[in-house]
């Protein structure tokens, strides 16, 4: 006799970790079912935009094999992994692979289950986790499908600027030398070749290579593919990471629509980056340089370096200057802005990778690395290696430490010791800024070596200060750029 037990533990509206299912789905077959299908219902609450399964069962060791899939609420198929996958997620934008993107409605779906083996006085237990994301927000995303790909604590280098064939993105047909538009594998392929650790696909204006990047993620481990996009407007261009939630782009009015702008990314938990800010905008780069009315509380970086954008009179850094005087604490990043991928010459502008942003995160995970942006621990390799680096530390002689993007808390008169380590740049120079000029103290500034620590101090004077670091090569070009540290009076 067929037996199936059906166990619903609703979750829904306590305070739980995303690692915690909403509803716990468990059930018994028999050989009754062998070579049948069987529906079993769930429940989706309103406002969910994410449902994502994890789907495990006993009697493996008796060849029990029991296949997934999913039905909506109006009983259409959304997908059947059979038995290839033990977890899936889906919802408007993107889905695991076998499944297809759709908008979540709430009601009643099911999981399908397909038995097409349970032996004679065999049994299976079955028992299948489900989560409802609220949002589409990459904090909200359960720890099921957003485990980190590092676990440790470092500096982890990527790409936060790219667009592939889901917008103007190209490359040459395969065996060809014809221009089609590029597909997303070609660029994580190339930030894979370069040995970044992230890279984002920042395509214009739309998420749709979101399913692409869902589809890529496992195979180009332990690189993390980021989702971004690039917001598009006829008054700036700014990238958007964190969350897959619609936001309009429509800003017809400088102020009140750039700012609804800010306000729609800002209720989706996103990271908004200014780009390229004074590219001249008109008919060879439209809308590119950024002429918004900005609540710059509201923005957490500013993209300073734009491909080969450095000392040169498109760099970001003036302006991202004036930004970090008027008071408002941004990181800045950089992004190689590649449309190209496959053009990987040194001398290509723009390449996958060069310039890197190398932030320290807690981790490899999407959450980690758009924290670390947030926090300001970042530095930016305008060359795209795979070892430099640039750590910047300031102590006061309390013991008080910070290192790049935090606050530091002194006493008018107290000693302020700054650290500044400086990897494979042999033959560099170290420059410091203090509140956007160039910042002389008594210090050896030269590299000699290929990891070197210069250490320094100064009295603190009481008022509000930023400091940060540059490192320069032998003909006076700007290799790497740190992020500021900010002092303010006890």
């Amino acid at each position: 006799m067929t037996r199936i037990l059906l166990i619903a533990v609703m979750l829904w509206t306590l305070p739980v970790r995303a690692s915690q299912p909403d509803l716990v789905l468990k059930g018994h077959l028999t050989n009754s079912n062998h070579q049948t299908y069987i529906q079993v219902p769930f429940d989706v609450p309103q406002q969910t935009q994410r449902i994502t399964v994890k789907f495990d069962y006993s009697g493996k060791q008796e060849r029990s094999v029991i296949d997934l899939g999913l039905t909506g609420p109006d009983g259409r198929l959304l997908g059947w992994s059979g038995g290839n996958k033990s977890e899936f997620t889906i919802s408007a934008v993107d889905a695991t692979p076998s499944y297809i993107p759709t908008p979540i409605h709430a009601g009643r779906w099911h999981l399908l289950l397909g038995i097409p083996n349970l032996r004679k006085m065999s049994s299976s237990d079955y028992e299948a986790h489900i989560f409802f994301s609220k949002t589409l927000g990459a904090s909200d995303e359960p720890d099921v499908i957003s485990k980190p790909l590092k676990a440790q604590a470092g500096w982890y280098r990527g790409d936060f600027h790219a667009h592939t064939a889901h917008s103007d993105g190209s490359c040459n047909r395969w065996n060809s030398s014809e221009k089609v538009p590029c597909p997303v594998f070609v660029t994580a392929l190339a930030a894979a070749k370069r040995g970044l650790d992230f890279m984002a696909i920042t395509d214009h204006n739309t998420l749709s290579h979101a399913h692409s990047v869902r589809e890529l993620q496992p195979y180009f481990n332990p690189m993390l593919l980021l989702v971004g996009r690039e917001i598009t407007t006829f008054f700036g261009h700014a990238n958007v990471f964190g969350t897959l939630a619609d936001i309009n782009f429509q800003v017809v009015s400088q102020e009140s629509d750039s700012n609804r702008l800010l306000q729609d990314v800002a209720a989706q938990k996103g990271l908004i980056s200014i780009n390229h800010p004074v590219r001249p905008s008109g008919e060879l780069c439209m809308g590119c340089g950024w002429n918004n009315q900005t609540d710059w509380k509201k923005v957490q970086a500013i993209e300073v370096v734009n491909g080969a954008d450095v000392d040169t009179i498109f760099s970001g850094v003036p302006f991202w200057h004036s930004q970090l005087n008027a008071g408002h604490y941004i990181t800045g990043i950089s992004g190689s802005d590649n449309h190209q991928p496959d053009q990987e010459k040194p001398n290509y502008t723009g390449r996958v990778g060069q310039p890197s942003t190398v932030v320290f995160a807690s981790e490899l995970s999407q959450n980690a690395i758009i924290n670390a942006v947030r926090q300001g621990h970042a530095f930016i390799d305008i060359t795209g290696s795979n070892d430099k680096l640039l750590e910047i530390t300031a102590q006061s002689s309390g013991g008080e430490k910070a290192m790049m993007g935090d606050r530091l808390q002194a006493a008018k008169g107290t000693n302020i010791q700054l650290r500044i380590q400086v990897k494979n740049a042999a033959g560099s120079n170290v420059q410091l800024w203090k509140d956007g000029k160039k910042w002389s103290l008594d210090l050896d500034n030269h590299i000699t070596r290929n990891d070197q620590t210069i250490e320094t101090s100064w009295s603190f004077d009481g008022d509000a200060h930023w400091l940060r670091a540059d490192v320069q090569d032998q003909s006076g070009k700007t290799i790497m750029i740190g992020n500021p540290i900010y002092l303010h009076s006890k």
